[in-house]
């Protein structure tokens, strides 16, 4: 055959294609992340050497959001998560929209596979830890308010904490020499309001974290308020960053930093 027919090495991916590619590394990414919260919080929280070591909840939320923490940066730098920005959390999909460097076309695609993934994880955890982790006090991870918090409350700190996590990882997706470090930064940020904020609100800070645990569990008191909060919350942060940076952009929306130099980055019109 004349080299002219051969076809071309690395045929690139339609658009379509890579979103759909994207969205399953989306699923599963959240699947992992949701099967890991269930594990850790059975082993930190539920019945376990390592529950009954531990002095009291706020020493178990420590240990849950640092354990947290390395699972998700872990995810973030994995290669799915360098290919689809491993966001897991429908807030951060939409931060990326309305910073311009994510297609408004990805964002209900990728929030379905993140709650659909949060669902599988759950329920994959329950099968393999059995009564321990279905069971009062891990109870799939549900989270639950502190009693007395009103909705009102409860709506504000979990939107606020997820803009102040999305307005830091926007700022450091703009620096050149922060960029290497914005998955740690996640991690760090993620897990620090898991351990400040386990008791309050319980801090959930994404859609998908409470999704799969409430519906699994049937704990669906509040579950709208988790939803929402977080998603307002990435409304609220994307303000003041334009208003700091103008139109100065995010590098990208792959939370590891990096960007396919064969596919621009796609910006919503």
């Amino acid at each position: 055959m004349d080299q002219a027919q051969l076809p071309p090495a690395n045929t690139e991916q339609t658009p379509a294609a890579r979103l759909a590619r994207d969205s399953a590394f989306e699923l599963l990414l959240t699947f992992v992340l949701l099967f890991g919260v269930v594990t850790i919080v059975r082993w930190v929280i539920g019945p376990s050497p390592i529950s009954r070591a531990l002095p009291g909840i706020h020493a178990e939320l420590w240990l849950v959001g640092a354990a947290v923490a390395l699972l998700l940066t872990s995810l973030i730098l994995s290669p799915p998560g360098r290919a689809s920005g491993a966001h897991t959390n429908p807030a951060i999909s939409l931060a990326m929209w309305l910073f311009g460097v994510f297609p408004g076309v990805g964002v209900l695609p990728y929030a379905i596979a993140q709650l659909f993934g949060s669902v599988l994880g759950v329920l994959a955890a329950g099968a393999v830890w059995g009564e321990a982790a279905t069971q009062s006090p891990v109870l799939y991870a549900t989270l639950q308010p502190a009693s007395g918090w009103s909705t009102a409350e409860l709506f504000a700190t979990e939107a606020i904490g997820m803009a102040i996590i999305i307005f830091i990882v926007g700022m450091c997706l703009t620096a050149h020499r922060l960029t290497p470090f914005v998955p740690w930064i996640v991690g760090a940020l993620v897990g620090l309001g898991i351990a400040l904020l386990g008791t309050a609100s319980g801090g959930s800070l994404n859609p998908a974290r409470q999704f799969g645990p409430a519906v699994v569990s049937g704990e669906m008191r509040f579950l709208w308020v988790y939803l929402v909060a977080p998603l307002a919350g990435a409304v609220l942060a994307a303000w003041p960053r334009a208003f700091l940076q103008g139109r100065r952009r995010p590098l990208t929306h792959r939370l590891c930093g990096t960007i396919d130099a064969r596919t621009p980055t796609p910006v919503p019109h």
